[in-house]
């Protein structure tokens, strides 16, 4: 019997501005940069800081509040799923990226937020709470393997 998990849990600031578009079948998708820093001391003795740059996808009702209430700079915590997407370039070469389908976003900049949304906190966009996903119904594109 095979057995497979697929889950990933990261936290970071976001180096860009969330970017919010929307399908032709009006479901909306929102891409996100989030920049993970990792400090550890070499073997030297000496202090050393990594950066891991990730991209994260998000959806629908999730995908809009991103995008009003996030912004370059923020401190999150994402919750999800690694996703690989594949495409063919207009030369005919293949190309894909791993990324990661937030499941959960939980917003850590509180003071930032509160402020954008006249002090009412809005800490995160779980979409266990928008969307059952037993019965989650939107576009993904294609993209996704279910």
């Amino acid at each position: 019997m095979a057995v497979s998990f697929n889950k990933v849990i990261v936290a970071g600031n976001l180096t860009r501005d969330p970017d919010l578009k929307h399908l032709q079948s009006g479901s909306a998708v929102c891409d996100l940069g989030l920049a993970i820093n990792e400090r550890y001391t070499g073997k030297d003795g000496q202090s050393v800081d990594n950066t891991v740059f990730v991209d994260i996808v998000a959806w629908n009702k999730q995908a809009e509040i991103c995008s009003e209430y996030l912004s370059k700079g923020e401190s999150v915590m994402i919750e999800g799923a690694l996703q690989l997407d594949k495409w063919q370039t207009k030369d005919g070469d293949n190309r894909s990226k791993m990324r990661i389908r937030a499941h959960r976003v939980v917003f850590l900049g509180g003071d930032r937020i509160a402020a954008k949304n006249d002090g009412e906190n809005v800490p995160t966009t779980d979409t266990t709470q928008i969307v059952d996903a037993q019965h989650d119904t939107r576009d993904s594109g294609g993209n996704l393997p279910f």
